[in-house]
């Protein structure tokens, strides 16, 4: 028995759910972006250690060394478990599903009990019922099962001894849910069926559950192995057997293919401060989101601005509007120091967050590149242009090109430039790499993200993968990308957010596989 320290730290056994880090609890959140020490297994959302500190120490200690990943003993991940903790840090051990649902949460529990340290149990949602819910096939069902078993379908039951009572699995009035099973599969159903339970119940069998790569068959107990193997059924998976299974025909919403990305994944590049909107919008239409933010906006320190020796304020970003306001206010000004000078923004974007400024965009162009805010600051069709311009602010980030000052000044004007913010390279964790890489698409949203993004899976001495579809928001990004020897598959027609959007939902439309029907023989109730 270890000695405990006088000061121990403190471990969480934390649940992070079946897979859709979009169904991890608030607390496991909290603890994650607060921990020293996390240790975690294969089986967590991929991006569910996004939000731990830059210096939190992350260890693997998984089972199952099929990911690449070493498969560590569970008596070593006790071991780090509390010699970390002893060492007065806050560790989280972070498992798949819920901690004590086949999780040997309580092993590990009773360990620490053992050793003298405080510990907290996060639940998480287990992917038994998870998995379930997801295929449209409830555990329980009035009518049609008032109870649930949960069995671990890990040990195989043609063995010479079983710690399952087969008969009365077989015997048990509702829904059996097996985790971990889909190896021993025929093993399961014929042990079953040997022991009573009929052969024509309705089974499922749901891999990947919660994730877009989601599959189900199903069919009847009898004939479920044969079916999966047909299909190529592999883990995690989950088997449920019972007659709340046939609901799935009707009830399964997530594999219908209502979401118009379901099944696909979408790596998003763009700063982490930006990435949260849009890859909130992917999530909801049915994507897995890859966050994999290759650069950070950092504002570049400066003398307060004073806009009134100006006719005409460009600003060419969002972030180059939040810069320069942080610069007004540095000088004691607000909003009302630009009434006095018109203000163009190069698109919507850049007109919005001007909005949420207080301010409204005199000039707005059609496309959304320095090349179309030159065109609309020099039509002469355009009132808020009836002026000359005779002195220009441009407001950008460090290193943009130079063609709307150029074109200000062939247009007559002076033109100060001044440079508010700039790009710098995100570091990316080579899980993060590997995930983006083989995504369906990657999104690139300026030549900025091209670059330091490349420059990541270059020192990650990785590629895209061959599958991978890439996306631009505009030609300035797509030019980046040809300079890099990469061939946009999509580019936007609108240069921006929207844009993108429209242009990836338009392309994953044209290259949607035909839909195929799940293996089923199965009659729902009421049909």
């Amino acid at each position: 028995m270890s000695a405990p320290s006088e000061n121990p730290g403190r471990v969480y056994l934390v649940g992070a759910g079946p897979g859709d880090s979009g169904l991890m609890t608030r607390r496991a959140l909290e603890l994650i972006a607060q921990a020293d020490v996390i240790l975690h297994d294969r089986l967590i959302p991929d991006d569910a250690l996004d939000g731990a500190r830059e210096d939190a120490e992350l260890l693997y200690v998984g089972k199952d060394g099929s990911a690449g990943s070493p498969s560590v003993p569970q008596g070593e991940t006790e071991r780090l478990m509390v010699e970390r903790a002893l060492a007065g840090k806050a560790v989280v051990r972070l498992k798949g599903g819920d901690p004590f649902v086949f999780g040997r949460g309580s092993e590990e529990a009773l360990r620490l009990l053992e050793a003298g340290i405080p510990f907290e149990v996060v639940p998480g949602v287990s992917a038994g019922v998870a998995a379930g819910a997801y295929a449209g096939i409830p555990v329980t069902h009035r009518g049609l099962a008032s109870a649930v078993a949960f069995v671990t379908g890990h040990e195989d039951p043609q063995k010479g001894a079983t710690d399952l009572d087969w008969e009365a699995l077989a015997a048990f009035p509702g829904t059996l849910v097996f985790y971990m099973g889909v190896k021993a599969l025929a093993g399961i159903a014929t042990a079953l069926i040997d022991a009573g339970r009929p052969p024509e119940q309705p089974a499922a069998v749901i891999e990947s559950a919660t994730l877009p790569r989601q599959r189900t068959v199903r069919g009847r107990l009898g004939e479920i192995a044969e079916l999966a193997a047909a299909a190529d059924m592999r883990p995690p998976s989950i088997t449920i057997v019972g007659d709340v299974a046939r609901l799935g025909d009707r009830l399964g919403w997530y594999e219908r293919g209502e979401r118009p990305l379901g099944g696909l994944t979408v790596a998003v590049t763009r700063a982490r401060t930006q990435a949260s909107a849009l890859a909130g919008r992917l999530a909801a239409l049915g994507a897995r989101v890859v966050e994999a933010p290759a650069i950070r906006i950092e504002w570049i320190e400066g003398p307060p601005i004073d806009p009134s020796p100006y006719d005409l304020l460009c600003l060419t970003s969002a972030n180059g509007v939040d810069a320069l306001f942080a610069r007004l206010e540095d000088g004691g000004l607000d909003a009302r120091a630009l009434a006095g000078c018109r203000v163009a923004a190069i698109g919507p974007g850049t007109a919005r967050q001007l909005a949420a400024h207080g301010i409204r965009a005199d000039v707005v162009p059609e496309r959304f590149v320095a090349e179309g805010l030159v065109e609309a600051l020099t039509d002469s069709g355009n009132p808020a242009m009836e002026a000359p311009i005779r002195r220009a602010l441009v407001a950008r980030a460090h290193g943009s090109r130079e063609v709307l000052p150029d074109a200000l000044r062939a247009a007559g004007a002076e033109v100060d430039v001044i440079e508010l913010y700039e790009a710098v390279a995100e570091p990316l964790a080579e899980r993060t790499v590997r995930a983006a890489r083989s995504a369906d698409y990657v999104t690139f949203t300026s030549s900025s993200t091209v670059r330091f993004f490349l420059e990541a899976l270059g020192a990650a001495g990785a590629a895209l993968a061959s599958t991978t579809r890439v996306v631009s928001i505009g030609p300035v990004t797509s030019a980046s990308l040809r300079e890099h020897g990469i061939e946009p598959h999509v580019e936007a027609r609108s240069h921006d957010i929207e844009g993108l959007l429209e242009a990836l939902l338009e392309d994953a439309a044209r290259n949607a596989p035909p839909a195929v029907a799940p293996a089923s023989g199965l009659a729902a109730p009421g049909r």
